[in-house]
């Protein structure tokens, strides 16, 4: 899409949060003007384009931002969906296309669309509320999702047995199957315009105990080729059955029997997805541009390997951010650190992400536990 590069080009935005601003500052290289909507005055994104104040479920606000923009992408799936139909028939190119994001909204469709298109996911049960888990108390071990609104681990709960159906949410979602797995991975796969599909190596991602939520991921994965293999067939399959131009990262668990299977699946450059910035040829953010623009897509190989840890407000601490540690993991070789500019610091928010590359597995690790215990977000 040569017109990108022309000054009155403009690509519209909805988020402002820390995945736009590496879009931004991707995009900057690229010489492409952007706009972004954020319901929030202080988003990451507000200095570093164009920026409009309002909420991206309004279908008069996301309708008014669209209508100056020659394109609109998203870095958030909670976006009023009916204002990007209409803008659609306006003429406007949105890329995720509304009805991919429609369907990865629910997790209910997804997980439907999964066993529609025999895409390989965990046995799941579709509920209406906490009674009707409670009636399906014998699927127990599961995990309870929302159908809606779960988002960064919220929305999400573990009922192991029945002492837990107590805490169970009372509102519509679905219960699925516990996985005891071996690993969980990610796989962010490009697809453009005329359908071309470009994947990266998988990363083997690390949860943080409690808050449901990536805290540390190392890539490439270490798992075997043919379960690689497998796993990038399923994400290539994926973006191919759901059309989706622009960039999937899709979230898998490998079984301790070598299966692999779908977790979940996002729309949009992906927290998984973050090291390719300093550890690809071409990170996830520059690719997704080229996809959503139908720019031949860039090399995806690894140029070292590499790890990515998030960097999480500390527990107990809520008020304006401070650093502590950041001049002693900045004097370690290989270590970049990404700070979001999000001025409050509240527990577990993502307040930035480190990468670090390293030739050397042991080291690797080495560096990482180093900046995990020496770098905190406080108060």
């Amino acid at each position: 899409m040569a017109e990108a590069f022309y000054q009155n080009f403009k690509l519209g935005v909805l988020g402002g949060g820390q995945l736009g601003r590496m879009l931004i500052q991707s995009g900057i290289n690229l010489n492409i003007n952007f706009s972004v909507l954020d319901p929030d005055k202080e988003a990451p994104c507000k200095s570093l384009a164009e920026f409009t104040t309002g909420k991206l479920t309004d279908l008069e606000t996301v309708l008014a931002f669209g209508k100056s923009c020659d394109l609109i992408t998203i870095e958030i799936e909670n976006v009023n969906t009916k204002a990007l139909r209409e803008l659609v028939k306006l003429g406007k190119k949105v890329y995720p296309q509304p009805e991919v994001i429609e369907l990865i909204q629910d997790k209910r469709t997804q997980k439907e669309f999964y066993k529609t298109h025999n895409i390989p996911a965990a046995e799941f049960i579709l509920v209406k509320n906490k009674a009707d888990v409670i009636k399906n108390k014998s699927f127990l071990p599961a995990v309870y999702k929302l159908g809606t609104e779960g988002y960064d681990g919220r929305g999400i709960q573990i009922l192991r047995s029945e002492k837990d159906l107590d805490n169970a949410f009372d509102a519509p979602g679905l219960l699925e199957k516990l996985i005891d797995f071996d690993k969980e991975i990610s796989v962010i796969v490009a697809r453009n315009v005329n359908g071309d599909i470009c994947s990266y190596p998988a990363v083997e991602m690390v949860f943080h105990p409690t808050q449901n939520l990536v805290e540390y991921l190392f890539a490439p994965a270490n798992i075997l080729d043919s379960v690689s293999r497998k796993a990038d067939d399923i994400a290539r399959s994926i973006a191919e059955k759901t059309n989706i131009i622009g960039l999937l990262a899709v979230e898998m668990f490998i079984t301790k029997e070598g299966e692999v299977l779908v977790n979940e699946i996002a729309p949009r450059p992906h927290n998984s997805g973050h090291q390719t910035i300093e550890a690809n040829i071409t990170s996830q953010y520059e690719q997704h541009l080229r996809a959503i623009l139908n720019l031949p897509f860039g090399a995806t190989a690894i140029v070292l390997p590499s790890a990515m840890v998030n960097l999480l407000g500390e527990d107990g601490h809520s008020g304006q951010a401070r650093y502590q540690g950041l001049e002693a993991v900045l004097a370690v070789e290989g270590v970049h650190v990404h700070l979001y500019g999000k001025k409050m610091t509240k527990p577990f928010r993502k307040m930035g992400h480190v990468t670090i590359v390293d030739a050397d597995e042991e080291s690797l690790e080495k560096k990482v536990n180093f900046v995990k215990e020496n770098l905190k977000v406080i108060s």
